[in-house]
């Protein structure tokens, strides 16, 4: 292990001459610099531009692009970055996590990579933990890149499609994290390419990193929406598929049970619901409920596959024959089943769209973040983002004092201790920040210190913009400020006249948090710039860490220091090693549900990707779809052909092949058994096939205008696919949900998911290509189809 530490201490110190070498070759620049007018400064972006077409790279730019954005700086905002700034932009720009000290001034770091990198055209996003530092980043930075000649915009959630997409479309945008996935969900949801406001995700900075990458990356982003239908639907498609014959008015197939409605069938239906023609596009609601509501009417059975108790469907496990409580059909067929039953519809929602952080982030070219914590989490950026934490010297030496942690019997007597304290410091004038882990704990102690008659504010990270203003004026004379430890995050804290000379900000935390992390940035907010402060935590044993973790050891180890009654009270350094030892083990058991988490998403970012992509080709496709259309046609035929010629060729199954060529190709006067008599398997193939081409030209020539064609096309293909694909999700995640109980069967739940993932994946991609068959094949065109 000491080997390990010394080979990664030295590696450190190499990366760390190497890129102070490379802020000096920024530095030689300054004099030059200084030396320009405004307007020849400002036109260093156009020539910088002009040099990258001419095949110059960022890297080659970097020394003077940098030297540009900090003569920039000290002319608009009147800031100059001091050398460690520069080492900190050299990180940001070569992707990986610059960590730098609270008041450090990350803000000023970011915008050197960020107009470095704004150069190449392709956009630079900066993601920050709320709207609210969203928007003052963009006002104070951008003044600077603007006036480099650099466009900015702000994306949130209020903003229109209109604003979103000016706002992706400027050299560099502010944003959160969420606003981006969810702007990625709803773009890859869209049906018509004006509709997206993302362009390609280029180089992304991400402000206070580990809050987002690490503490937010455990929830996925989710879009749901409502079920397949209404409840209306769900009636009126029951009522009518019970007046139904069997083979007249529909054909069971028991060996894949499925049901579908024979010709006759389908005029019934269009007579009933009053329509032309039942698979118009329009209509693919409709058909979805009555293919549902024909499986819950003639395949699923009472008392085998469902049972109503209590005016409630209920699945039964085919497997135990139990009745599974909780868990319900997808699809619309559960809510089907009720219809049929007479009992009450309930409605869900359902699951949409869904990524995770993880594989959001992971999809820039470059992506970089900076933070004053995290060193603690480097393991993980290494293996999850490839992203190496470089720890960046502070601009002047840290003056701050962090005192060994106080340990006391009980919560009670912890608090009179920390309120003591604090009546102490407030008296003496020196301004007091008060950490607390959770809202309860600090509005408790609010109340304890209205008691004390101590005035103070309390900070609970619910308004952003409040809770700036109040972090402002923490390092005031007196001043009381109880937060919670993640509140203010991105605000300075800076002294007033005269705190120096007081001792600094005094920084108490009332319980140690499960992650080192959120303690140090706690420390953190005291001794910025070599200002003087201190920082001091407070336990109990009845703390939550301490009673999940190590309090045996720390109970014997107080009876050996005869440590007695609720004024007790022990300072030690190895209390403090066995607190950070119980934190290690939480921070490593909350790696393990990140990745685990991360290791499900994978199955379905594989997926995504393809859907996605094949979803933007039909999107963006500017003549004509065919060439997506007909091999999903010719797949749709062979796995039918396939299906039924298997064996011998007299056990050959034509009149099926014919039934399905009349349901989903032509009409079914088109085609008889004695076509397909003689012919091998590729010869039904390819005959079948003529027969669509057929039916394609007569679109072609019914739509003559090739962009109705087009849009007819796109109409068909996309609303398939979006129907199939969200039901896919939505049984993904219930199945997600239910898979962990297979480990009680001595098998990995994640290589189940995987299996069956693959497995559903390549059912709904033959669902979805033969629904855009039968709808393509059989829709008849009566009118232009516009937008």
């Amino acid at each position: 292990m000491a080997n390990i530490l010394r080979k990664w201490i030295e590696s450190d110190r190499r990366e760390l001459r190497r890129i102070n070498r490379l802020a000096n070759k920024v530095e030689k620049y300054a004099d030059e610099m200084s030396k320009l007018t405004d307007e020849e400064l400002q036109a260093k972006t156009p020539a910088f531009k002009e040099r990258i077409q001419n095949g110059e790279t960022l890297d080659q730019l970097l020394p003077e692009a940098f030297a540009v954005a900090r003569e920039g700086a000290k002319r608009v905002l009147g800031l100059y970055p001091f050398h460690v700034q520069i080492m900190g932009g050299i990180v940001l720009h070569e992707g990986n996590i610059a960590e730098m000290k609270t008041g450090e001034g990350k803000t000023l770091t970011a915008t050197m990579p960020v107009y470095l990198n704004a150069l190449s055209g392709k956009g630079v996003h900066v993601i920050t933990v709320n709207e609210y530092l969203s928007q003052r980043d963009a006002e104070e930075m951008g003044r600077l890149y603007k006036w480099l000649g650099c466009s900015v915009g702000v994306n949130g959630a209020e903003k229109s499609p209109d604003e979103k997409r000016a706002a992706y479309q400027a050299d560099i945008m502010y944003s959160t994290n969420s606003e981006i996935g969810f702007d990625y969900l709803r773009d890859n949801m869209a049906v018509y390419k004006e509709d997206q406001v993302q362009r390609g995700l280029n180089y992304c900075i991400v402000d206070e990193v580990d809050s987002i990458l690490i503490d937010e990356a455990r929830t996925p982003l989710i879009i749901s929406g409502p079920g397949t239908g209404t409840s209306k639907l769900y009636k009126q498609t029951d009522t009518f598929v019970k007046k139904l014959k069997k083979d007249e008015d529909y054909k069971i197939d028991l060996e894949s049970k499925t049901v579908s409605l024979t010709d006759q069938g389908i005029k019934k239906a269009e007579k009933y619901f009053n329509l032309e023609n039942l698979y118009n596009p329009e209509n693919t609601a409709l058909t979805h409920h009555l293919d549902q509501a024909l499986r819950a009417n003639y395949i699923m059975l009472r008392d085998k596959d469902y049972v109503v108790s209590d005016g409630e469907v209920l699945i039964v496990d085919s497997f135990t024959g139990r009745v599974m409580k909780g868990r319900r059909f997808s699809d619309g067929l559960h809510q089907a089943i009720e219809a049929k039953e007479g009992v009450e519809i309930q409605e869900e929602n359902k699951t949409m769209a869904n990524i995770t952080y993880q594989n959001l982030f992971r999809m820039y070219n470059k992506l970089s973040g900076m933070t004053g914590t995290a060193r603690t989490e480097m393991e993980e950026f290494r293996e999850i983002y490839n992203m190496e934490v470089i720890t960046i010297p502070t601009n002047r030496p840290v003056a701050r004092k962090d005192e060994p942690d106080l340990l006391y019997p009980t919560l009670d007597s912890k608090f009179t201790a920390v309120v003591n304290r604090i009546k102490k410091l407030h008296e003496k004038g020196q301004p007091v920040l008060v950490g607390t882990v959770a809202v309860e704990t600090s509005e408790h102690l609010s109340h304890l210190l209205d008691q004390a008659k101590i005035p103070h504010v309390v900070l609970n990270a619910k308004n952003h913009k409040k809770e700036a203003d109040i972090i402002k004026n923490a390092g005031q004379v007196g001043a009381v400020t109880i937060a919670t430890n993640m509140a203010g995050r991105g605000t300075d804290i800076k002294l007033g006249p005269g705190v120096k000379e007081l001792g600094g900000l005094a920084v108490i935390g009332t319980e140690r948090h499960e992650s080192r992390r959120i303690d140090n940035q706690l420390r953190g907010r005291s001794g910025r710039q070599g200002d003087p402060g201190l920082s001091q935590f407070y336990l109990s044993l009845e703390d939550d860490l301490m009673r999940r973790f190590g309090g045996d050891r720390i109970k014997a180890f107080l009876d050996r220091m005869k440590v007695e009654g609720d004024d007790a009270v022990i300072k030690s350094r190895f209390l403090t090693r066995q607190v950070e030892s119980a934190q290690k083990r939480v921070e490593g058991n909350n790696y393990d549900s990140r990745k685990n988490v991360l290791q499900y998403d994978d199955v379905m970012r594989e997926q995504r990707e393809i859907i996605y992509k094949e979803r933007q080709q039909v999107i963006t496709e500017q003549k004509s779809l065919k060439w997506v259309l007909m091999p999903m046609v010719k797949r749709t035929i062979q796995r039918e052909v396939d299906q039924h010629t298997l064996g011998d060729q007299k056990d050959w199954k034509l009149q099926e092949i014919v039934d399905f060529a009349g349901e989903v190709l032509v009409k079914p006067d088109d085609i008889s058994v004695d076509d397909l008599k003689g012919k091998n398997q590729a010869e039904i193939v390819d005959y079948l096939m003529s027969l669509a081409e057929g039916v394609y030209k007569d679109k072609q020539r019914q739509l003559y205008d090739a962009d109705q064609m087009l849009e007819f096309e796109k109409v068909v293909i996309l609303r398939v696919v979006d129907a199939h694909w969200t039901d896919h999700i939505d049984v993904m995640d219930q199945f997600r949900q239910s898979v962990g109980l297979r480990g009680y069967g001595q098998l990995n739940p994640l290589v189940e998911y995987q299996t069956a993932g693959y497995h559903m994946f390549e059912q709904m991609v033959a669902d979805i290509e033969y629904e855009t068959t039968r709808l393509f094949m059989k829709s008849e065109i009566r009118q232009n189809v516009t937008r």
